[in-house]
């Protein structure tokens, strides 16, 4: 995992300034949605994931730093946690994601907690 969780790792293939938009997204064990919305903002880089029919229309925030490896020949950006984890993921806040520190602090403390 990244020392920063809201930066691209660089072995994971993410080219600055790629659009990502529309690109399919897989958790460790199996499909879970498509890119919405991402950002390349240094230190504060993220992914918008709409899950579609898996969970009813959720959206989830993906630090950059949960992603493994993005494929452009494939379109698909591949993560580092289980659709459990991402299902139970901190709701998803359009009007706080880019604004509000302690949204973002409770996102990277959820993805940063010791996994089982």
């Amino acid at each position: 995992m990244t020392n920063n969780l809201w930066t691209y790792e660089s072995a994971s293939g993410h080219t600055a300034g790629a659009n990502l938009v529309g690109y399919k997204v897989e958790a460790t064990d199996g499909h879970i949605g498509k890119v919405d919305k991402h950002s390349d903002e240094v230190g504060a880089s993220y992914l918008v994931v709409d899950t579609g029919v898996w969970i009813f229309g959720k959206h989830v925030l993906m630090p950059a730093g949960t992603i493994s490896r993005v494929d452009a020949e494939e379109e698909t950006v591949y993560l580092t946690r289980t659709k459990d984890e991402i299902k139970n993921a901190p709701e998803f806040d359009k009007g706080k994601h880019t604004t509000d520190t302690s949204y973002r602090e409770n996102v990277g403390t959820y993805y940063n907690a010791p996994r089982i």
